[in-house]
């Protein structure tokens, strides 16, 4: 028998949460074909087997944390049975998500729709409807197995959107590369669902003075698993390992991080003429131009200036750490939890490098296929409310860093100007939390005057650098 051992899975990560099991016991498997998809604490990754054989004993169960080095399966080696080294980090390939899909962005629009379905610049692409040429087959038995009884070719992002809709992947036929699952073939076989569904729905409408049949969310809605309380029904879902990093690391910043905020509103009239007037030359260079680089390009140029922000606070040797380089983390709300991937060297971009980044940042997390060196390094974090339509709020400072700016949704408001006329104007909300330790009340707003003042004359961020 052949042990299957869970292999590192990148620098610091000791362990992970089995997300699912892929495989059974008799089940005849290849080297390199993916067995678990784990968890760890910002990412989920398949993990394949180095070994091919008969699968004689399944070591873990779903929900499992499983430390690196830990047995997953064992295998019965097959004859002649050649083995693959395993990956660190394995990641299948997926179709790069297109450049379009940016990291939040605060957009003027209209306001936004719910959270999954995000405005203009949304944390999460929008899924565009497959044309009717391109939807694709799907089984008519829901169990019906893939075709050459392999494992089911789709990423870990794709299985787990289809675990929260419900869709068992074994009777999708996947129209990418070679077969693979999308997010939009999941979506065909939602959708075609939900119109069967409907068919034969309609019923004769209510004679007056009947009360119309009401519509309630049943349980079958909600996530969790049913059971009872001492007052009734409810689902229990057990807690993610990415909830859990995002609950310590919390409960870590409100219990030691004295946090002020400072609110105030930057006027982006002038920058919104700007943004409109040059959209067209970026969407001809496949990127969609929203105020979100500029933002970070502002933020990013005032750090510069007020070295307090960009720092750390070493409580063990009582010292300060200032960061001699700027990166700017910028918070993305996904399904599975926020997510922060990191912007490097963020003052020596220009608009258009910033805007390409802020799109392949994007990009990984919309496909779950950013790593956790994606997610660290960050000197400096910026929050968009604005996505979802708020306005003000108090973020937490994301520790060890000592500031966080959250921009709310633009709106239009009546201003009055030097010459005492009222104009209307694009203005911007903006919170800045900071860490009272070190950040001082006129540090805090001396910064934040400098990032206003940025985003009040654009031209000034194409200048700096």
């Amino acid at each position: 028998m052949t042990e299957v051992k869970l292999p590192e899975l990148g620098d610091g990560i000791e362990s992970g949460d089995v997300l699912e099991i892929f495989v059974s016991v008799g089940d005849v498997i290849t080297a390199g074909q993916d067995i678990v998809e784990m968890e760890t604490d910002k990412a989920t990754v398949p993990v394949p087997s180095d070994v091919g054989g008969k699968v004689t004993k399944i070591s873990v169960g779903e929900g499992d944390t499983v430390p690196i080095g830990g047995v997953l399966i064992e295998v019965e080696a097959a004859a002649g049975a050649e083995s693959a080294p395993a990956p660190a980090a394995p990641a299948e390939p997926e179709k790069k998500p297109e450049p379009q899909a940016e990291a939040p962005a605060p957009e003027p629009a209209a306001p936004p729709a719910a959270k999954p379905a995000a405005p203009a610049a949304p944390p999460v692409a929008q899924p565009v409807a497959t044309p009717a040429a391109q939807t694709p087959a799907v089984a008519d038995e829901p169990d019906a197995p893939v075709d050459g009884g392999g494992s089911i070719p789709a990423g870990p992002a794709i299985r787990r959107f289809a675990r929260e809709t419900g869709v068992n992947l074994a009777s999708v036929t996947g129209t990418g590369a070679g077969g693979r699952i999308t997010r939009d073939d999941v979506l065909a076989v939602v959708r075609s669902a939900s119109q069967k569904a409907a068919a034969p729905a309609a019923k004769p409408a209510p004679s007056a003075g009947t009360a119309a049949p009401r519509t309630n969310v049943t349980s079958g809605d909600l996530p969790g698993t049913p059971d009872t309380d001492d007052y009734g029904p409810i689902r229990v879902e057990r807690m993610s390992k990415i909830r859990k990093t995002i609950s310590a690391q919390m409960h870590l910043s409100w219990s030691t991080v004295p946090r002020v905020t400072n609110f105030d509103d930057a006027d982006i009239t002038d920058l919104e003429r700007l943004r409109q007037s040059s959209k067209d030359d970026y969407a001809a260079q496949g990127l969609k131009l929203t105020t979100m680089p500029f933002l970070v390009k502002a933020v990013a140029t005032a750090l510069r200036h007020h070295p307090s922000l960009n720092a750390v606070i070493d409580s063990e040797n009582q010292q300060v750490i200032y960061k001699d380089y700027v990166n700017i983390g910028i918070a993305v709300d996904t399904d599975n939890g926020l997510v922060v991937p990191v912007m490097h060297n963020a003052d020596q971009m220009g608009i258009p490098d910033t805007a390409r980044n802020i799109a392949e940042m994007a990009g990984k997390v919309r496909g779950g296929k950013f790593g956790v060196n994606d997610l660290r390094g960050g000197s400096f974090t910026i929050s968009n409310l604005g996505a979802i339509g708020g306005q003000y709020s108090t973020p937490i400072v994301n520790v060890p860093e000592v500031a966080i700016l959250l921009v709310g949704r633009s709106r239009k408001l009546p201003v009055v100007m030097p010459d005492d006329s009222i104009q209307p104007r694009l203005m911007m909300p903006l919170s800045l939390s900071y860490d009272h330790r070190l950040v001082d009340g006129g540090t805090a707003a001396r910064f934040l005057n400098d990032v206003i003042g940025y985003l009040q004359a654009p031209s000034r961020l194409l200048l700096a650098l």
